[in-house]
């Protein structure tokens, strides 16, 4: 009998390491006013952390759902990715209320007459709530601050179409993946992100879809791992030292040939629609990063101290969207912290470790609340019937 049971693939110990720096990186760039934000991988070159998200998401993606296509049938992985994309809209809902909320109580509490819903543009909505709360409702008004889950649900909903694409022949999926981020380059599938004017959602899915299907295609196994060679590495390293100085803000601001460089880039690092120059200066980092953790992750593993290090890091990295979701809720509380502490070295510190501290703390209690222990202590005792 155990003969015809699936097997299931282990966790990639790189995958929730680095699923996981990005989360820690994810919360110090949304802390309003954060110096440590001066030093994040973004500062110095054109992708950030939400490559990482997006990309590990993709890979995670599709060793979480893509064995329910496989194994079951296209019915059956499209039912998965239908729950999940359920789990991810009424997160985007939750933290939409959480945070708006939140910065009701402080601007009444605190007597800041709005300044803090002002300070993330969420004024419009209370002007007319009725109208934005069916907009949020329905993805046609995405404030800025919100629209990373909306992202998300966008490049789920297209996991169905490309497996249906990728079981035929991975080929099809590719070409689909590639022509809808071309399509999206040259503004052909812009989405409206608030009705009161003509901005559209600034992480268009169909762009991102490139990274976040450039990690399904590793998970899938449909793209082969790259060869290390020195020759590969050489040209990562030279690419991203060859970015510094346009995008390193001390750098082109200094230099005015830097900035001229810059502008004339612009749509080739756009973040909007995953600019191509983007998106390769992210394979290069994605390369080394891959190459500095060694095959299957050898180098993750060490003394005590980086072992333990490294087990909290992942473990941050499993519980991504729960870590997230709170991410974004304390980074905007703990800025506001700022503004009446005042910012030095010292109060960044206290609240980035705080922040670090309760990120952990989360990850943690969402991987216990998962095992369900009550099922376990239940099993060594009697039975119980609820009440």
């Amino acid at each position: 009998m155990s003969a015809t049971l699936p097997v299931k693939r282990p966790r990639d110990p790189r995958l929730d390491f680095f699923r996981g720096l990005g989360m820690f990186i994810i919360f110090i760039a949304h802390m309003p006013g954060n110096v440590w934000a001066l030093w994040i991988p973004a500062r110095f070159g054109f992708s950030d952390a939400t490559e990482i998200f997006v990309f590990c998401s993709g890979m995670a993606s599709a060793m979480a759902f893509g064995r329910a296509f496989t194994e079951h049938s296209w019915r059956m992985g499209t039912a998965r990715i239908v729950y999940r994309i359920w789990q991810v809209y009424w997160s985007h809902i939750a933290l939409f209320i959480s945070i708006a909320v939140m910065l009701v109580a402080i601007d009444s509490y605190g007597g800041f007459d709005g300044l803090y819903v002002r300070k993330l543009n969420l004024q419009h909505f209370f002007d007319h709530p009725a109208q934005n709360l069916f907009g949020y409702a329905t993805l046609t008004y995405v404030p800025n601050y919100f629209d990373i889950l909306p992202m998300y649900l966008g490049m789920l909903a297209l996991v169905p179409i490309i497996m249906a694409l990728g079981m035929q022949r991975p080929g099809y999926a590719g070409a689909l993946v590639i022509s809808l981020w071309v399509a999206a380059s040259f503004h052909y599938l812009d989405l409206p992100a608030e009705p009161w004017s003509d901005r559209t959602w600034f992480f268009n899915p169909f762009a991102w879809q490139l990274v976040f299907f450039t990690g399904f295609a590793f998970g899938m196994r449909w793209l082969p791992a790259p060869p290390v060679t020195r020759l590969l590495i050489g040209l990562a390293i030279l690419f991203v030292i060859l970015t510094i100085p346009v995008a390193w803000y001390r750098a082109f601001n200094a230099v005015p040939l830097f900035a001229e460089w810059r502008d004339f880039i612009t749509p080739l690092i756009s973040k909007t629609r995953m600019g191509l120059l983007r998106y390769v200066h992210f394979l290069a980092l994605a390369y080394l990063a891959w190459i500095a953790a060694g095959e299957g992750g050898r180098r993750l593993k060490g003394g005590a101290a980086w072992t333990r290090f490294v087990l909290i890091v992942q473990k941050v990295g499993q519980q991504s969207l729960a870590v997230f979701l709170v991410s974004l809720v304390i980074a905007r509380l703990f800025g506001f912290f700022l503004d009446q502490m005042g910012r030095n070295a010292g109060t960044s510190a206290l609240m980035n470790l705080t922040g670090f501290t309760l990120l952990i703390a989360v990850a943690y209690s969402v991987a216990w609340f998962k095992n369900q222990p009550w099922r376990q202590a239940g099993a060594k005792g009697p039975a119980m019937t609820d009440t």
